[in-house]
């Protein structure tokens, strides 16, 4: 299989990722937790530079595409024993914009905020999260993008 193969399969994957945790939220309802939106940035970068590299076969480009697929691939590992409490997560949370806006008004917006947790398992199939899901996935683009950087590219001299 060619690089530029690889590297389009591998932009691909990030992209049915991306786009099944986007059809969660908005198609099931299935409001996304700091965690999960910080797992969706690496797949989005993965699928740009899979484009990049449709059109320039670089084995820098499939490094990269590997970097970021790690990195979403370590996120969602992170996320899932953060689930199973294995380790605390983070106490975060997201408010929205509070610039220009009163103490009555930034309170009624908290309080108005969803409160999606990381430790809460929202959905699940075989016994694995989403976020155990992606981190098993993502570590298998990981291995495709590698096997993209190992591709020569050009023609082969006849032997």
């Amino acid at each position: 299989m060619s690089r530029r193969f690889l590297t389009t399969l591998a932009g691909l994957g990030s992209a049915g990722l991306l786009l099944a945790a986007l059809g969660f939220q908005y198609l099931g309802a299935l409001a996304p937790c700091p965690l999960c939106i910080t797992q969706r940035w690496p797949h989005l970068a993965a699928v740009l530079i899979a484009v990049v590299a449709f059109i320039v076969p670089a084995r820098v480009l499939a490094l990269a595409g590997a970097a970021a697929a790690a990195v979403t691939s370590g996120v969602g590992a992170y996320h899932f024993g953060v689930e199973r409490r294995w380790w605390e997560g983070p106490d975060t949370c997201v408010a929205g914009e509070i610039g220009g806006k009163s103490p009555a008004e930034l309170l009624d917006q908290i309080l108005a905020a969803p409160v999606v947790r990381c430790d809460e398992i929202a959905w699940e199939f075989l016994g694995v999260s989403m976020a155990g899901w992606n981190a098993l996935a993502s570590a298998g683009l990981v291995l495709i993008w590698l096997a993209a950087a190992t591709r020569r590219t050009g023609v082969r001299a006849a032997s």
